[in-house]
């Protein structure tokens, strides 16, 4: 096994000189090296605990930045997690991804293994972040639950001023804040919300992977969707067909749209959110993690006075952040860039947007036939 010093030395987080001083104050207080240098400030526990994992041979996993599996976080309770210090995380090779701070912890792992019934994969993280993730999400499990069994609504209820008055009641107003401020937490681009024969399932869209989250009782379907349908300002009275609306909360300071959709299924109205952070639409072309050839290419084709783009792939892969970054940089004074879109997920301004409305007769293809008199130098379709 390679010594802390040697890791951290060809890692390039400690220098010669630095690494001796450490050495001689371990010295001269009994501590262990590693901690030491967290004291001295010249390492950070982050950086400790990866150089520790590297030496044992595991993962070192940044919680605030790693796409957290739902479903794999459901699969232990609460008080486990904080008994051990340990959060499931994901699956690998139909193994149990846990994130440890302390992954010699045979206990953890022995009571995570006969609760799932699986292998066992432990990974290594800070216990701050482990501590910050067990509490960031079973805190809303924990406060879901509260809320669904003080919760008592039927869902066959039809008397429509009953159910607008239980839209209306803490617990319901609670669940669904909570559900929507846990899916932008969690990074997720779309909320799933899905009656079934026998349970309320939802399920979060997280880096273009549809994850359960929950499964609650069927006697709350009729409130949670009524009180979504009010946010969105989509006619609770109507249940037979679609209807989409659009509703704005605020979230760690910052302003975010959600895009309602309702669908009629046997089993009653599903609801798609999706989440519209407006910071998306800021963003620059270089963050959004294209390869230098790619890159390259792209950026060159976007600034030609001529030609077409196309942009293609599955919900949640990128292709509207992309849009717009892209309308970031075109966007000028001195060009007129129209859009026609449906909907219109981002607000950009400068740009002239158009929303397209089949019911008035704006199509695409009309709203396109009407953009060539418009003088345009760009056009996006979307």
């Amino acid at each position: 096994m390679k010594q802390l010093g040697d890791i951290l030395l060809e890692g390039g987080h400690v220098t010669r000189e630095q690494l001796a001083n450490a050495v001689e104050e371990q010295r001269r207080v009994g501590r262990r090296l590693g901690r030491v240098l967290v004291e001295l400030g010249v390492l950070s526990e982050g950086q400790l605990v990866a150089a520790l994992a590297t030496q044992i041979g595991l993962k070192f996993v940044d919680l605030s930045d790693y796409p957290v599996d739902g479903s794999a976080v459901s699969r232990v309770p609460a008080t486990v997690c904080r008994r051990h210090n340990a959060l499931p995380i994901g699956y690998d090779d139909g193994k149990l991804i846990v994130a440890m701070a302390d992954p010699a912890n045979v206990f953890a792992i022995d009571d995570m293994r006969s609760m799932t019934g699986m292998d066992v994969k432990p990974v290594v993280a800070t216990k701050a972040d482990v501590v910050a993730a067990i509490n960031r999400y079973h805190r809303g499990d924990d406060e879901m639950d509260e809320l669904t069994s003080a919760i008592d609504v039927s869902d066959e209820d039809d008397d429509l001023s009953s159910v607008k008055e239980i839209t209306e009641e803490a617990p319901i107003v609670k669940f669904v804040n909570l559900l929507i401020t846990q899916a932008i937490q969690d990074r997720a681009s779309d909320i799933h919300i899905e009656p079934a024969e026998k349970d309320l399932r939802v399920r979060f869209r997280i880096d273009g992977v549809l994850h359960e989250i929950m499964r609650s009782p069927k006697s709350i379907t009729a409130g949670v969707t009524s009180r979504l349908k009010i946010m969105a300002d989509i006619n609770i009275a109507e249940r037979r067909i679609p209807q989409d609306g659009r509703l704005s909360v605020t979230a760690n300071g910052k302003k975010i749209d959600l895009r309602v959709a309702t669908l009629p299924t046997v089993w009653g109205e599903k609801i798609v959110m999706r989440i519209l952070d407006n910071t998306t639409a800021m963003m620059k072309l270089s963050d959004l993690g294209f390869g230098d050839a790619n890159y390259e290419v792209y950026s060159k084709s976007f600034v030609k006075p001529y030609g077409m783009i196309l942009v293609t792939g599955p919900t949640g892969s990128g292709k509207s952040t992309t849009l717009y970054a892209t309308l970031n940089i075109v966007s000028k004074p001195e060009v007129n860039v129209i859009t026609v879109e449906d909907p219109v997920e981002y607000r950009i301004p400068g740009i002239n947007q158009v929303q397209a409305n089949p019911k008035a007769g704006l199509t695409f293809a009309a709203a396109l036939r009407s953009i060539l008199r418009s003088d345009p130098d760009i056009v996006l379709l979307g």
